[in-house]
């Protein structure tokens, strides 16, 4: 199959290699990757998904492969977040005509959102942790307790009782229909108040090193973590614990999902008969053109040849599960959803609340103004962002939300 990239290139610097025909990359983050570009440390090229859009330091929807240093801000401070994807053995004939309660039932079981009440918990956390959340952080707890000893700030994180909870902004729980009416479950979130703390804690660190080494950058959010050096192999100890953490996260909300489900609907069922967790912010050892790479992807999934995926629309528009084609020019790589077109801002300003009620018609979901930075038409089609990205993933179901939890 013959590539559909557009290659960028500035003379000195290395190639970039853009999946993007077909969809909008605007000017702003083809100038951000020029930046990474320039950095002497990329292996071959930079890899850009079509749902590219601008990122703090980083592109969203990039591969990023290094020899020898990584970029805090470019793996950013959502560490591990990512996807999971679960099919039952329900059809949509067994769902109600109504799904307000199931809805509401899935929003009891799982902490979302944010609330900060100074006389009470945060609503999109733990008041105290259940015994299945607890049970999951005990592998999790010594990892922990080393990361603390060397990075005492990370002690007083929300970290277990963010375990097992949602979040805000686009992460979301959805139940969905496939092509052939099998209903799945399906969310999106990663690891929470610790993983931005872990984020957070290093970005800070790489830029006080480059101001001690004197080294400028065109963006002070590039600034790296050489390996050898101090907080090398401490980054990649805690941005690993994150990623493992985003997991359980994941698990623990798809399993009181389901236990949501099982207790709203009247038929039995069963579950897992497809899974994927994947993750789509994270580094990665690999191996490519004959090299021992760190490849960060921001906003993108790992598409081994054979490796099944998740690629989310926006809330209201179809999603995917793929299979990765192992296409070694983009890193074995894919989009990781539709991505922005509008800033949550302009969301906000430009799309009316009829229109977004237009636009998630038959999906039971909230239909306020505080989601409008949600609504479809803020995010690029995903049909396009799909057709711009066929050599390197092939589609194995098409799923269409009916239930949607946001944060």
């Amino acid at each position: 199959m013959t590539s559909s990239y557009e290659v960028l290139h500035q003379q000195g610097q290395h190639p970039i290699k853009a999946w993007t025909r077909g969809v909008s990359f605007d000017e702003n983050s083809r100038q951000q990757l020029l930046n990474i570009a320039g950095l002497p440390f990329i292996h071959k090229w930079i890899a850009v998904m079509p749902d590219v859009h601008l990122g703090k330091g980083a592109t969203i929807g990039s591969v990023i492969p290094t020899v020898g240093a990584v970029i805090p801000a470019a793996v950013g401070v959502d560490l591990g977040c990512g996807m999971m994807a679960t099919k039952t053995s329900l059809t949509a004939a067994h769902l109600p005509d109504s799904l307000t309660a199931l809805r509401s039932e899935i929003e009891k079981r799982v902490p979302h959102g944010r609330v900060a009440n100074f006389k009470g918990r945060d609503t999109g956390s733990w008041g105290q942790a259940p015994e299945d959340v607890v049970q999951a952080w005990l592998p999790l707890s010594e990892g922990f307790q080393r990361l603390c000893e060397k990075h005492p700030c990370l002690k007083n994180t929300n970290n277990l009782n963010h375990l097992g909870t949602l979040g805000t902004g686009n992460h979301f729980i959805e139940i969905c229909l496939d092509e052939a009416d099998a209903v799945w479950v399906m969310l999106h979130s990663g690891s929470r108040g610790v993983g931005n703390r872990i984020g957070t804690h290093f970005i800070e660190l790489a830029k006080k090193d480059m101001e001690r080494w004197f080294i400028h950058l065109p963006d002070k959010d590039l600034a790296y973590i050489p390996e050898g050096s101090e907080h090398f192999k401490n980054y990649l100890e805690a941005v690993g614990w994150a990623q493992d953490f985003a997991l359980a996260n994941r698990v623990i909300m798809m399993n009181n999902v389901l236990s949501a489900m099982r207790d709203v609907l009247p038929v039995p069922f069963s579950a897992e008969l497809e899974a994927v967790n994947c993750h789509h912010n994270y580094i990665s050892r690999e191996h490519h053109y004959d090299k021992n790479v760190l490849v960060t992807r921001k906003g993108a999934v790992s598409a081994k040849l054979g490796e099944m995926g998740i690629i989310p629309g926006s809330m209201g528009a179809k999603s995917f599960i793929v299979r990765g084609l192992g296409n070694e020019e983009s890193f074995c790589s894919c989009s990781h959803g539709a991505g922005r077109v509008m800033s949550r801002t302009q969301a906000k300003k430009l799309v009316s609340l009829a229109q977004h009620i237009q636009a998630t018609a038959g999906v039971e979901c909230r239909k306020d103004e505080a989601v409008i930075d949600e609504t479809p038409s803020a995010y690029k089609p995903i049909d396009a962002v799909m057709a711009a990205q066929a050599d390197l993933v092939e589609i194995v179901h098409t799923l269409k939300q009916v239930v949607c939890v946001k944060g």
